[in-house]
């Protein structure tokens, strides 16, 4: 028997075997969000670009040179993997990604607790401060520029709370709330399954939060934070400028970016 039929010289090593084994499987994960599977795509992107022949390499190592090489790629792929299956469970989802904030709003994503008692979310509940105001004083009254949905006209409701910090504009059943999205965490949601949804507002980035939950204000620095007596209800934030928006009311995402992009 030749030596290119030794079963023990082209058996591949175990470690390309596991290799090939854990590419294949990170190629078929699927995982709802908040998606733990964009760390298995850098990971596979990374490996396909050191995988990709250079102009003029050098000539290759022996493979007993490459092996260290070869088990931290493993070992990276076995991390990506083992964080993609953590996020199939809601315990792994909310291990991977606890806390987000967008557009000065924190999303805790977990065990959201019992939901207080109110009305629908198209009526408000006071904020810090919060006077019924005419639009055009609400313009005056704040230091950040905001829009209203051309689709819903001028709003028969508008309050300024915080010494201007939130404008809220009322229609029967939807609420928008418009403040300075920046530099501050104007607002914090507990929530639990179904998880945020990474969405665009025209160019802009934004958050579908699909189901009801607690909705809690932030004051600015030195007050505590104050508790809504109501339920939140699907929820769409968003960020355009220097401005944050969170929408509330519409009952599904395709009637909620309609209004917010309409927002002039």
């Amino acid at each position: 028997m030749t030596s290119s039929d030794d079963p023990e010289r082209t058996a591949p090593p175990p470690e390309d075997a596991l290799e090939r084994e854990l590419l294949a499987l990170g190629a078929v994960l699927e995982v709802p969000a908040p998606p733990p599977d964009a760390v298995a795509r850098a990971v596979r992107a990374r490996l396909a670009a050191e995988d990709a022949p250079a102009v003029d390499a050098a000539p290759a190592r022996p493979a007993a040179a490459r092996r260290p090489r070869r088990w931290r790629r493993v070992a990276a792929l076995v991390a990506a993997v083992t964080l993609a299956l953590a996020g199939l469970t809601p315990q792994g989802q909310a291990a991977v990604a606890r806390v987000l904030r967008f557009a000065g709003v924190q999303l805790d994503l977990g065990g959201p607790g019992p939901l207080p008692s109110g009305g629908p979310s198209g009526v408000p509940s006071p904020l810090p401060g919060e006077r019924r105001t005419s639009l055009a004083e609400a313009r005056r009254a704040v230091a950040f520029p905001f829009g209203v949905p051309a689709v819903l006209g001028e709003p028969p409701e508008v309050r300024i709370a915080d010494h201007g910090r939130v404008v809220s504009l009322l229609w029967p059943g939807v609420r928008l709330d418009a403040y300075d999205g920046l530099l501050d965490v104007v607002w914090r949601k507990e929530l639990g399954p179904p998880w945020p949804e990474d969405v665009t507002v025209g160019a802009d980035p934004g958050r579908w939060i699909a189901g009801p939950h607690e909705l809690i204000y932030l004051p600015r620095a030195g007050r505590g934070p104050v508790p809504l007596a109501r339920r939140a209800a699907a929820t769409l934030i968003w960020r355009h400028g220097g401005t944050g928006y969170r929408l509330e009311g519409p009952v599904d995402l395709t009637a909620a970016r309609r209004i917010a992009g309409s927002v002039r």
